[in-house]
């Protein structure tokens, strides 16, 4: 008798379950809208909203329910989804979910080529504010935290004296390589020695020098002293090849690190708001539907972990390395025979190789730095007989051409909210595997955001006049060591020419009609008008590649 009490009877339930199937299939239908999220199709996403779903395509969505995880109802409307995740059969490696500790990961800081060893330089990375000098002692350079201890006054102010060593300006305090106060003028020599004690130290970050890049570990714990010999920075043998060519650049920008890296791994974007700027190669068996030819680009995520993630695209692979290095091997099309076809290289003649390598920063909330290079083992000549600084005009304009899209874009992304990125934005294409690999990335190990620990409690900072927003000469010239000697240069020419116009029409204005011929005073006035329009035109040149460029893309 318990045991009827306890056990329904088996028609009973199978009655009921009939009732429960038939009661869901009339309520399901009467909202048009599957009743388990299914695999579809931006189509079969438009048509299943207005068109009653037969029984069958239920039963078929039930069935497929452990297979796929594509929609997800929000409250913001009655019938609203997430965009297909084009990373959602990528292969994850990490069985439990360890944040990512920014501060225990090496940052690159600048190329040294663009360092003067003669003065200190001041930097902001992940929001530490350092001091980078060599130190002539013991041939290195050193990376400081940027505040004296005395009085906090910034040491990148400051000058290496004749000993080497890092000496604050405000009050002459001075820093060995180590770290160590080695001298106060204000302590009395027969006092107590008061530059020994551990408060007069500056923290001293570990540093080293890989690839021609400065890096440093953010964190002087002194179990972090040896970290070089436990774990080093990326390291790409093609950038000490003496084969290849490497020229870097450097460039500080208005958004913030996760808009730049979304950007670099975005290639889709390219011929559109690069038009005219980078080549687009055209897809083969596509019609070209719009004026700058973009096509479907088939992206796959190998592997994504909380180290970064590998990705493949028409058989070639690049990869991003956490926190903040991407690049991307790229293999120059063949040379074509004049029957038509490719020439097989020859088995003496070394592959042609070039490597899209990026750096990528993060500085504060809304700035971030970009060091990049491309390394390649062919046409080098090129590079021994233009200056590197012609390359960076070019450059420059192409980080321009999207510069005022992705500052943007970031305070819309910052108004919805970061953890709410996938929701915000509509990501349906492989083209877009990356973008979403990362969003992916930052969410699970970082809780979709950097961590910069208590040093930054604002929001962005606010959008200024945009010629500010754009403005080279802080974001670049003053950091490229030979963009800063051809800004001089061109500056220096420009007033060369004006002073050589004024010379001539007061040659002309200050002797006599019968001294100078006719022919005489004609060359100088000519040579003075061509000199002033050559210094107006200079001057144009100089605002517009040094300065500001605006890019217009409604007028291209």
């Amino acid at each position: 008798m318990d045991k009827c009490k306890n056990e329904m009877p088996f028609s009973v339930l199978t009655s009921t379950r009939k009732k429960m199937e038939a009661l869901k299939g009339s309520f399901m239908s009467s909202l048009k809208i599957p009743s388990t999220p299914a695999r579809l199709h931006k189509t079969q996403f438009l048509n299943f909203q207005f068109c009653s779903i037969p029984t069958s395509f239920l039963k078929s969505i039930q069935r497929d329910t452990s297979r796929s995880k594509l929609f997800t109802t929000l409250s913001s409307s009655p019938v609203s989804t997430e965009p297909i995740d084009p990373t959602d059969s990528l292969p994850e490696t990490d069985t439990q979910e360890e944040k990512f500790d920014w501060f225990s990961q090496w940052y690159p800081v600048m190329p040294v080529c663009d360092l003067d060893k003669r003065v200190p330089h001041a930097k902001r990375v992940i929001g530490f504010d350092v001091v980078v000098w060599w130190d002539r002692n013991e041939s290195s350079w050193k990376v400081f935290d940027d505040a004296c201890p005395h009085r906090l006054a910034p040491l990148s102010e400051g000058r290496i004296d004749q000993w080497g060593r890092l000496q604050c300006v405000y009050h002459g305090w001075c820093f060995n390589g180590s770290g160590d106060c080695k001298f106060i003028p204000q302590a009395p020599p027969d006092g107590p020695p008061v530059h020994t004690f551990k408060k007069a130290c500056v923290a001293a970050y570990p540093s080293t020098v890989q690839n021609g890049i400065l890096w440093f570990w953010p964190n002087t714990n002194p179990e972090y002293k040896d970290i070089l010999s436990k774990k080093k920075p990326p390291y790409f043998p093609e950038l000490d090849d003496p084969s290849y060519v490497k020229p870097m650049a450097n460039r500080e920008f208005p958004f913030g690190y996760e808009i730049l890296i979304e950007n670099l791994v975005d290639p889709s974007h390219v011929p559109y708001a690069h038009f005219k700027l980078l080549p687009n190669p055209q897809s083969k068996n596509r019609d070209k539907l719009d004026r700058e030819g973009g096509a479907p680009i088939d992206i796959s995520i190998e592997k994504l972990d909380k180290n970064g993630f590998q990705a493949t695209r028409n058989g070639g692979n690049s990869k991003f390395m956490a926190p903040c290095t991407y690049y991307s091997a790229v293999s120059p099309p063949t040379s074509v025979s004049s029957s038509g076809n490719s020439k097989e290289p020859s088995s003496n003649v070394p592959q042609r190789k070039v490597l899209l390598i990026f750096y990528c920063i993060p500085v504060s909330p809304g700035k971030s730095r970009l060091i990049f290079t491309f390394p390649r083992n062919f046409g080098v000549w090129i590079d021994k007989i233009i200056p590197r600084w012609v390359f960076h005009l070019g450059q420059n304009l192409v980080l321009d051409s999207d510069l005022y899209l992705l500052h943007i874009e970031e305070h819309k992304i910052m108004e919805v909210g970061p953890s709410n990125w996938q929701k915000a934005c509509f990501v349906p294409t492989k083209s877009d595997a990356q973008v979403v690999a990362f969003r992916k990335w930052l969410k699970k190990y970082s809780d979709c955001q950097i961590n910069w620990g208590e040093k930054f409690s604002g929001g962005l900072p606010p959008t200024p006049p945009k010629e500010q927003l754009m403005d080279r000469y802080w974001s670049h010239v003053v950091n490229c060591s030979s963009c800063r000697v051809a800004y001089k240069g061109l500056n220096a020419l420009e007033v060369v020419l004006q002073v050589m116009a004024i010379v001539s029409i007061g040659i002309v204005a200050a002797t006599k009609q019968n001294v100078l011929s006719a022919v005489t005073r004609t060359a100088l006035v000519l040579m003075a008008v061509l000199c002033f329009a050559a210094s107006r035109w200079l001057a144009h040149f100089i605002y517009k590649n040094f300065h500001f460029h605006d890019y217009n893309h409604a007028l291209l």
